[in-house]
């Protein structure tokens, strides 16, 4: 049987989105989810991790946790960090822009995103994959 979710700890560091991309885009692939869907998937956690990065704080380990599921008919991601206290929301953006566009991305593509910060930062985010 193959698993529907995974949980990762992956270094605090700007490396970290390519190595999470390549884990999630293999899961996807073992399940069959189509090439767009995995796609938008990619662009939603990389941008994710990449302000966890940015923005956040790792652990007292130097890490983040990183992780996915697929539930009926949604794929769903999110990235925790250690960091507190920052205010979430999107901004506006245009195509000159070479930072702040992260959280807009994700406000794009993914269906539905929120934030918990009850123990450090957790950014979540939903896809539809039918």
């Amino acid at each position: 049987m193959i698993e529907t979710s995974a949980s990762i700890r992956l270094p605090f560091e700007s490396s970290t989105p390519s190595i999470a991309r390549t884990k999630l885009a293999a899961f996807l692939t073992r399940h069959e989810v189509d090439a767009e869907v995995i796609d938008n998937g990619l662009i939603v956690l990389s941008e994710m991790i990449a302000n966890a990065v940015s923005h956040g704080s790792p652990d007292s380990s130097g890490q983040m946790e990183i992780t996915w599921s697929i539930a009926g008919d949604l794929l769903e991601l999110s990235v925790l960090d250690a960091g507190t206290g920052a205010t979430l929301k999107p901004v506006d953006f245009d195509e000159d822009s070479l930072s702040g566009r992260g959280l807009s991305i994700i406000n794009r593509v993914a269906d539905r995103w929120w934030v918990d910060m009850s123990q450090g930062t957790r950014v979540s985010a939903e896809l539809p994959i039918a």
